[in-house]
């Protein structure tokens, strides 16, 4: 018997247990999003990045129900079934990136072709038991440091590309993960991160307090054979808010490998309608020659930026109760390239939305983002 099924196994078992010791609940959540994009042709190097214009359409249906067990206790699962209409599959750069810690595959393919793919998965699947002191949770959970908006250099397990507009969820990460708590505002969350069938294994902390106006805290621990120490802060500055966070990464074997990265970013409501955004970021990891750029890490998402420094800006701008446009630009300070991401959200009734957005690349031949298309798109979410 594979080991996911030992899992669906189990919560089958716990659920059916705790009728014993105390009637269970159930709750049932979940959203469908619809996502038409074109995307337009480029001429590009790496055979992992599209060239063609295409047409391609996105379906995202997920099912996302609670099962409360016993006191403090609940098993969550998101569900997640996504169909993808393109004129070329392999052209496209939608769901292409590896997801990297998770131990169990839980994707399956339905059905896929030249023009098509239909798969289903499991991306949260997690026993969650809550005592007096604390809480642990065993199995694929959403873990989330740190406190950056655009870039989480403190957050390890799967951060989200920017430049990829098709992301909503982080992926799950299969963990077995401990949080303490020490006071008022002051835990200490513990996380073990298995991989490669227990072959390599991550295992991290992470000490958070509240010092007067800011949340503090310390991460270290061992990810990708490589020892990680950082910290993050976030608090108020006057009226705008503040947030920071970094790390640096060491080579045990070669102290020339180690670097460091770095997040700063300020934010403010500026009036009830507009609220603006600057996030700063240095990335030690990157390389400074666009020649060197590491797209083999890039492709197996193992990064998600290629050079040091970068600088995001956005704003959103309430134009009505319903409606918001969103702009933001993002530039890699060191090779002049990047986007722009601009949208305009409806909020058609209480649970649905429409996105119009176009994601508009800029750079000179080579830099980082003229690998990537240009793209407009259209969303549509439903939540229940």
């Amino acid at each position: 018997m594979k080991l996911y099924h030992k899992i669906l196994l189990f919560v089958v078992f716990a659920t059916l247990c705790s009728k014993v010791y105390a009637q269970y609940d159930i709750t049932f959540t979940g959203y469908a999003v619809d996502m038409p994009v074109y995307t337009f042709s480029s001429d590009r190097t790496p055979s992992f990045f599209p060239s063609e214009s295409q047409l391609l359409n996105l379906t995202r249906l997920r099912l996302k129900p609670q099962i409360f067990l016993w006191s403090g206790a609940r098993i969550n699962i998101e569900y997640e079934m996504d169909a993808l209409l393109a004129k070329d599959i392999n052209n496209s750069e939608i769901n292409q990136v590896t997801v990297n810690r998770q131990l169990i595959n839980m994707k399956w393919n339905i059905a896929s072709g030249n023009k098509y793919q239909l798969s289903h998965y499991i991306d949260r699947l997690y026993f969650r038991q809550g005592f007096d002191w604390g809480n642990i949770i065993a199995g694929r959970q959403r873990i989330s440091w740190g406190t950056g908006r655009i870039w989480n250099p403190t957050d390890l397990f799967n951060p989200i590309n920017p430049a990829d507009f098709s992301k909503i969820e982080k992926d799950g990460a299969d963990a077995l993960s401990m949080t303490y708590y020490l006071g008022n505002f002051t835990d200490l969350n513990i996380v073990y991160n298995p991989q490669d069938k227990f072959k390599k294994n991550n295992a991290a902390f992470r000490f958070r307090t509240n010092y007067e106006t800011y949340d503090l805290a310390v991460i270290g621990g061992y990810f990708d054979r490589r020892y990680v120490a950082g910290f993050d802060f976030a608090g108020n500055l006057f009226v705008a808010g503040i947030r920071g966070e970094g790390i640096i990464s060491i080579d045990k074997n070669d102290l020339s490998k180690n670097y460091t990265k770095l997040v700063f970013g300020i934010d403010n409501q500026f009036t009830p309608k507009l609220y603006a955004l600057i996030e700063y970021q240095y990335n030690g990891e990157g390389r400074t020659n666009k020649f060197s750029y590491d797209f083999n890490r890039l492709a197996r998402g193992e990064i998600i930026n290629l050079n040091r420094n970068y600088l995001f800006i956005s704003s959103n701008y309430l134009f009505t109760p319903l409606i918001t446009g969103t702009f933001s630009n993002n530039t890699d300070i060191n090779d002049g390239s990047g986007f722009v991401n601009v949208s305009c959200s409806w909020s058609l009734t209480e649970n649905s939305n429409l996105i119009f957005g176009g994601l508009i690349t800029y750079g000179k031949e080579f830099t980082e983002y003229w690998y990537y298309q240009n793209s407009l798109y259209i969303q549509s979410e439903l939540f229940f």
